[in-house]
């Protein structure tokens, strides 16, 4: 069969969802092997062979860790010159779109970013499933010249085990002088709490301009602790300051596919639901009828949120007993 390249998400060693998510999706197509960047490769082998890895490239050089992406491209560019891979798979993250981008243009191949699914046509090749023009279309597409290079949006698939005990090849990496002319020079960890990222949550419970004010934030939040979700915030709530930028779903903020997404107070202008119109269940509670988000709606509530939400949480308490 043949390869597919993965670069693995990680940090010190502990392997985040999409990568999973990513493995799962290079079964479809082929053996995947993962690429792993810096220290830490001992403790990801078994978790990546667990998700189907037959083959661990493990590249620990100072390099890496050290300066931006373009020792990743390094990397992936010689590891694929040597390996000879049907397709090299990339998490969408701001960092593996720019790698991604890169790679593309040092293999001369064809690029696609963040896709939602994929699958092998009757010639084996990548067929990738993408939401376009602010997600108002989906499409099919396929790389036509050279190695494929598809970056994957979380939440694409659900991670399925496939264990097998994966081989782990070192590699020495020839850096050039571009990989070094960048260096970083501290990392101030983010502070979180015990809510999922939002990239990554099955569950997404946002709040808008409906919620008039900081203070009622609260409201999604129980909600979001509730369902063990992640708490997101339409343009308007955050640009009123009522929530961290890092919240915002939207074009010009986060995009997120979760399983579920509710939308509570929020309107559903073209710039939110570019952010969020992938997810796969979509609740919207609103007071106006006529909002756009109800179009987009799988489920619909109208309704004052803080009346409805929480009840829901009522109602979630009393069915968890």
């Amino acid at each position: 069969m043949a390869e597919i390249l993965v670069l693995v998400d990680h940090v010190d060693g502990t392997v985040r969802k999409p990568t999973l998510e990513l493995l799962t999706l290079a079964r479809r197509l082929g053996e995947p092997s993962a690429v792993f960047l810096g220290p830490g490769a001992d403790a990801a082998t078994d978790v990546l062979g667990t998700y189907g890895a037959q083959k661990v490239y493990v590249v620990d050089s100072p390099e890496v860790a050290e300066h931006l992406v373009t020792p990743a491209v390094d990397a992936l560019a010689q590891i694929a010159a040597t390996s000879g891979p049907a397709a090299v798979l990339l998490p969408s993250s701001l960092d593996g779109k720019e790698t991604a981008a890169r790679l593309a243009v040092r293999l001369e191949s064809g690029l696609i970013t963040d896709a939602v699914d994929i699958t092998a046509d009757d010639d084996g090749r990548p067929v990738t499933e993408q939401s376009v023009f602010a997600a108002t279309y989906q499409v099919t597409a396929h790389v036509t010249e050279g190695v494929p290079v598809i970056t994957v949006k979380p939440n694409a698939t659900a991670p399925e085990p496939a264990p097998t005990t994966p081989v782990v090849e070192k590699v020495d990496v020839t850096f050039g002088p571009a990989a070094t002319a960048t260096r970083i020079l501290s990392r101030t960890p983010r502070v979180g709490g015990d809510r999922p990222e939002l990239t990554e949550a099955d569950i997404v419970v946002s709040g808008g301009r409906g919620v008039n004010g900081a203070e009622n934030f609260a409201v999604i939040e129980r909600l979001a602790d509730a369902l063990g979700a992640a708490v997101g915030a339409s343009r308007a709530a955050v640009d009123a300051g009522w929530y961290p930028h890092s919240h915002q779903v939207g074009q010009t903020g986060t995009q997120v596919s979760p399983q579920l997404y509710i939308a509570a107070g929020i309107s559903g202008a073209i710039q939110h639901r570019a952010g969020m119109q992938t997810s796969k269940t979509i609740v919207a509670v609103n007071k106006d009828a006529d909002a756009p988000i109800f179009e987009l709606a799988d489920y619909g509530v109208v309704g004052d949120l803080f009346k409805v939400l929480p009840q829901l949480v009522e109602e979630i308490d009393r069915r968890r007993g």
